[in-house]
């Protein structure tokens, strides 16, 4: 996929930590239109990392003069959002086109729950939902609203449909509440695994249909305390050894293997496939408690193994 030379317009802290990077093609041209969900990938120092794209207005998704996205600094992170933190206007940046692993269903009623950083992608769905007429709820938790980007924002925008959870008082997010209140809406989460993991098993619990529950991480998948090597064999007979910093997808790549997989979080299931033989370590948030029990799927762009060989349908 051909990327875009891009060029910072403006940079406007939002928090002590979060700041809001507007982005154009060097040349001025139209960029390419998205949808409510979508995110962009950027090219930082050691790879990429994907930013959804923001707007309050559905109408800046067709035909864009430039791009918004919202970055978060992590100081104990991999550095990509410090070298975004550190862009200033008129800094030239490469992205990538538009991607949605996240779309928004119009034609339903939704709940959207946002938390922390996640609330990124959640702004242009409420935005399409609330021009499209469509019921909808949205929910945005965080430990404390200092911390919170664009609340006060959202709360003259969405109105009554917005509602704030802040940790340190008595608005904190009542998650049992927000499950057993959803009726025939789709749930849509972004935010940290904790709570993607938190609302799979309450939403699974209550009897919510799998395909009316949707999930988005910010974050890439990292190594864990604990991880070692385990090797994958796969239809033809060779065996990879899979070491503890990298993917089963990287591996395969390295050795021209072709998998399909998109998100690399672990939350599209686009990479999902067959498990003939050994014990995946799941760290997906696209199975079910059922699913991850059987132990015959698995996700390879983030899960991993727990016996020393995994045999694979690729």
């Amino acid at each position: 996929m051909s990327k875009i030379d891009g060029v910072v317009l403006e940079v406007a802290p939002l928090t002590d930590r979060i700041s809001s990077l507007t982005v154009a093609a060097t040349d001025g041209r139209v960029l390419p239109e998205w949808e409510a969900g979508a995110h962009v990938e950027f090219d930082v120092p050691g790879g990429t990392r994907a930013y959804s794209l923001v707007a309050f207005d559905p109408g800046l998704m067709s035909a864009p003069k430039e791009y918004r996205i919202t970055v978060q600094r992590e100081d104990e992170g991999q550095g990509g959002s410090k070298a975004m933190h550190a862009l200033t206007v008129g800094d030239p940046v490469t992205l990538a086109a538009p991607k949605n692993d996240f779309p928004v269903k119009l034609d339903a009623p939704a709940v959207l729950l946002a938390g922390g950083i996640g609330v990124t992608p959640m702004i242009s769905m409420a935005a399409a939902l609330q021009a499209a007429g469509q019921r909808f709820a949205f929910h945005y938790a965080g430990r404390t609203g200092a911390a919170m980007a664009y609340h006060e924002r959202l709360a003259d925008t969405f109105g009554e449909a917005f509602h704030l959870h802040c940790d340190d008082d008595t608005s904190a997010l009542d998650l049992d509440a927000l499950i057993s209140g959803l009726g025939d809406a789709h749930l849509y989460v972004c935010g940290p695994r904790g709570l993607l993991d938190a609302v799979r098993a309450k939403a699974e619990d209550a009897g919510i249909p799998a395909d009316h529950v949707h999930f988005e991480l910010f974050t890439a998948a990292e190594a864990q305390d604990g991880d070692s090597a385990f090797e994958v064999q796969i239809n033809d007979g060779r065996v990879f050894t899979i070491p503890a910093d990298k993917t089963i997808v990287e591996v395969l790549e390295e050795h021209d293997v072709d998998v399909l997989y998109d998100c690399q979080r672990g939350d599209c299931g686009i990479c999902q496939c067959d498990v003939i033989e050994g014990l995946p370590d799941h760290r997906d948030v696209v199975l079910s408690e059922a699913e991850r029990a059987a132990g015959d799927v698995m996700q390879i762009c983030v899960s991993r193994a727990k016996s020393a060989r995994l045999v694979l349908d690729i």
